[in-house]
């Protein structure tokens, strides 16, 4: 009963963030198509290039701040939420100067678009606190319906104007702003009216700190492939990777959409000391993932030759990358969110260490492959990297807590009538 009623707690949110995480995968297929149909291989390159520059600068100035902030909120339910608000503040100063010094320096690179990365750090950290209350809607509801909806409507008309380079991009990045505007003022509704407490600055950035340097190492191995095989082998074969290896935002966002429904519960399970509930959270969230996924890697490894021509003519020559993409998903989805339980217990010193052993596997293959194997190699390297990221963690997790992502909860989890009553 104890592990249904568990399930249960977690069922709308996760069926929400799933809804959220469909949305904005489906947004960002959409807006591959649409660049790759309007423009020559070299132009769609640039701007993937562009684009995932900027995400992995702002990925950087986050400063997992907001990571920081679910954290010490969920625990702060049981006082009441008293300080909250001197959290939130000691959360955003450092991004938003860490953010402005990247637009300066970027902007040589990325033009106006460099003026919008502050934007796209904060909305982000807002969204992030108030996930930290149990709540994924606004998470879903900006995130992953107006943001996607917003940039493909941008991007497409901005295509059928025939522009082209930083007025691209800008059009990209412009969706921030409202969703900046929103998660404020949702985030602001939730706030309780309580004094500040001293130490607060200090305690969020003991805590975030180790995570701050892993957050920019995540942001870099999500997106440093593609600006790699730009540099490499030119920006016509990072438009065909980008195309190729689209598919991997269905796995990281239904990843990142259970995490946002259970990291709360995760956190205050294991700062009580509750093994047991953070187990089954862990492995519902895990089963769930595998069942949605699976099926979408399956079918795309069967039928990438034609779906990839969905982008041109010219991109199904790439179904190797698929296949290696995958294979790779489908391993990384059957651990489960793992480095979210590491996180979760308090673990972000190792979850560095993990990020870094990724990142240097990627790079390396990376570097070694992509001269020769274009975006073949640079899926290698990719794939490379997520293995370690994955296997270290669901071993450390093991070690220490002897958490698993299958066990006797998984059953209990596919009961589709307690996730139904959620």
């Amino acid at each position: 009963m104890a592990a249904v009623t568990g399930f249960q707690g977690f069922g709308r949110r996760g069926l929400a963030g799933l809804a959220g995480a469909a949305c904005g995968a489906l947004g960002q297929f959409v807006l591959v198509v649409v660049v790759t149909r309007a423009y020559e291989a070299d132009e769609a390159g640039a701007f993937f290039t562009a684009t995932a520059l900027a995400l992995m600068a702002a990925g950087i100035a986050k400063l997992d701040a907001g990571n920081g902030l679910i954290y010490f909120i969920a625990r702060a339910k049981t006082y009441g939420y008293r300080g909250i608000s001197g959290y939130v503040r000691a959360a955003l100063v450092p991004c938003v100067a860490v953010a402005g010094c990247a637009a300066v320096v970027l902007y040589p690179r990325l033009g106006p678009v460099a003026a919008l990365l502050p934007v796209m750090v904060v909305a982000d950290v807002l969204l992030a606190a108030t996930r930290g209350f149990g709540t994924v809607r606004p998470t879903v509801l900006l995130d992953g319906v107006l943001m996607p909806l917003c940039q493909v409507a941008a991007v497409g008309g901005a295509a059928l104007a025939g522009a082209s380079g930083w007025v691209l991009t800008l059009a990209w990045a412009g969706p921030y702003l409202p969703v900046l505007v929103l998660a404020a003022a949702g985030l602001r509704g939730r706030l309780p009216r309580t004094p500040y407490l001293p130490g607060t600055g200090r305690d969020l950035w003991r805590y975030t700190a180790p995570r701050s340097v892993a957050g920019a190492i995540q942001a870099v191995f999500q997106r440093v492939d593609i600006v790699i095989v730009a540099l490499l082998a030119g920006p016509a074969q990072a438009a065909v990777y980008t195309a190729a290896t689209r598919f991997k935002v269905v796995g990281q966002l239904a990843n990142q959409g259970l995490a946002q429904a259970v990291q709360a519960g995760l956190v205050r399970a294991l700062a009580e000391g509750e093994h047991e509930r953070a187990g089954r959270l862990y492995q519902a969230a895990t089963v769930w993932l595998v069942l949605l996924t699976w099926p979408v890697w399956v079918a795309y490894a069967a039928l990438a030759p034609w779906v990839l021509r969905i982008f041109g003519p010219s991109y199904g020559a790439a179904a190797p990358v698929a296949l290696v993409l995958a294979g790779t998903m489908m391993l990384a989805t059957a651990c489960g969110m793992v480095d979210v339980v590491l996180t979760a217990a308090g673990h972000t010193g190792t979850s560095l260490a993990n990020l870094l052993a990724a990142v240097g596997a990627t790079v390396l293959l990376d570097l070694a492959l992509i001269p020769s194997y274009g975006a073949l190699g640079a899926v290698a390297g990719w794939s490379a990297g997520v293995v370690v990221k994955n296997l270290l963690p669901l071993w450390q997790l093991h070690r220490r807590y002897g958490l698993h992502p299958f066990g006797r909860h998984t059953l209990t989890a596919l009961r589709v009538r307690g996730w139904a009553a959620a």
